[in-house]
């Protein structure tokens, strides 16, 4: 049973954990190994506690084990991460974070983001338009090649479920 519940700053350890393990296993196939190995070992983002004190995070549990996770930046109204562990990819997962999120927008006609390019057919999956593709200059020091998209106000948000 999927339960969606609100991240806090002491999940933040676990959080990155799955995003690395994403990471290593999904985003192989489009960026080089070194990039990865360098993006990989980057500490969480600073902003992450006040995020997540703010109420912009969400976590996804199956029958209480982390499967995936989403942050939104609610005052630049950029989703700022949606990640699910391997082992529980296909089930949808994805698509309710994502669903939170756009509920949790206080403005979800102009939700934005910056999908790595494994994520982009997530997010067109999702109604997301793509935008132009550009280099995230990383705080690591790399550039991250990605997609800068955003979601149409015409996308319907389709209901997530409560997040406890």
């Amino acid at each position: 049973m999927l339960t969606l519940i609100a991240a806090t700053p002491a999940d933040i350890p676990a959080l990155w954990a799955l995003r690395t393990r994403a990471l290593q296993t999904q985003c192989a196939g489009h960026y080089d190994a070194a990039i990865l190995a360098t993006w990989a070992a980057a500490a969480a983002p600073a902003q992450y506690p006040v995020l997540l004190q703010q109420g912009g995070g969400i976590k996804a549990c199956v029958h209480g084990a982390l499967a995936g996770y989403a942050i939104l930046d609610q005052a630049n109204n950029e989703i700022d991460a949606v990640f699910v562990d391997q082992g529980f990819s296909g089930q949808g997962i994805g698509k309710a974070l994502l669903r939170a999120l756009e509920q949790m927008a206080a403005q979800p006609e102009k939700l934005h983001l910056y999908a790595s390019l494994n994520a982009v057919p997530f997010y067109r999956s999702a109604g997301y338009r793509a935008g132009q593709s550009m280099q995230y200059p990383h705080p690591s020091g790399i550039l991250l090649d990605c997609v800068h998209m955003f979601r149409p106000p015409s996308v319907p948000s389709a209901p997530a479920g409560p997040v406890r």
